[in-house]
């Protein structure tokens, strides 16, 4: 019989926590920003850590979070619980946005915003190119180490067209399932175990 504790404990996998990895939650975090949630690290070292959840939209436009933007059919997710008056976002456009920084082959975040609008008003940026986060996660320096050796995170590899293209509601599910094993009976688990 398989004890739920072997099957919940995260296993050493060799990937350390970098920039353009992922941190997949376990199943059972409660936290409300991080809950079920893959957070992309587009900034890891020894002062902190930097990243963005990726799969939680919330109910805004583009229009609603910055005032006279262009119409832009695009979700905007909560990146984080820091900063949450603040707009951030990742792309796969490189130099074409003045200041973005890259991340992993083909991904980088950040740039001029300006810029962003002015390439939205011209139609020269899809919603398949850049996403958009208010707030964002952040780590003081060893502080995600801890929470790593209390097994609340799993850390993993991703590819720019996944961060950009998997449906929010499946990404946690579909990273886990990339790992197999144990990793994918975490996701037949109950989001609340109470109610199990």
């Amino acid at each position: 019989m398989t004890d739920i504790n072997d099957i919940l404990k995260i296993r050493t996998n060799n990937i350390k926590p970098s920039k353009g990895k992922i941190l997949i939650s376990e199943p059972f975090l409660i936290d409300y920003y991080f809950k079920r949630s893959v957070v992309l690290l587009a900034e890891h070292n020894d002062d902190g850590t930097f990243g963005l959840i990726l799969n939680k939209p919330v109910d805004l436009l583009l229009s609603d979070v910055i005032k006279d933007f262009p119409k832009f059919e695009s979700p905007v997710y909560l990146g984080g619980p820091v900063k949450t008056d603040s707009l951030y976002f990742i792309h796969t456009l490189g130099n074409i946005i003045d200041n973005s920084l890259q991340i992993i082959e083909g991904l980088y975040w950040g740039g001029d915003i300006e810029h962003v609008r002015e390439l939205i008003t011209i139609g020269k940026i899809g919603p398949g190119e850049i996403k958009f986060f208010v707030g964002y996660s952040g780590w003081i320096s060893k502080q995600l180490d801890g929470e790593l050796s209390r097994n609340s995170w799993l850390v993993s590899n991703i590819m720019a067209p996944q961060v950009m293209q998997y449906n929010a509601e499946e990404l946690w599910i579909n990273s886990l399932k990339k790992l197999g094993g144990d990793y994918a009976y975490w996701t037949n688990f109950p989001a609340d175990p109470a109610l199990n």
